[in-house]
């Protein structure tokens, strides 16, 4: 992994990529991560990032990050939208046949 970062780093400095730009980048692709693994649960995100659900909350603003995007990007799509499910040709359904 610190091979991946160390060729990351590079790059991004090899495209111009100031460090201000670069850590900003870092702390919204962290955030987003440990948000969607708590399914945007801020409370809980805060908690794993050491901090408060507050300061979470004004870091989201300050990275130009919509909470209730990324909360809404984490439901489940509506039945509608979802695929469907596979069905089980070994399955069969037996009535009561009353």
């Amino acid at each position: 992994m610190k091979r991946e970062l160390d060729n990351l780093v590079l790059q991004m400095h090899a495209a111009g990529i100031g460090y201000t730009d670069a850590v900003r980048e870092f702390k919204k692709q962290y955030i987003l991560e440990v948000l969607s693994r708590h399914r945007g649960n801020q409370c809980k995100a805060a908690e794993e990032l050491g901090m408060h659900r507050n300061t979470l909350s004004r870091t989201l603003s300050e990275l130009g990050m919509d909470s209730t995007q990324i909360r809404q990007g984490m439901r489940r799509p509506p039945t509608s939208v979802r695929p469907a499910r596979a069905t089980h040709p070994n399955l069969q359904i037996i009535s009561g046949g009353r």
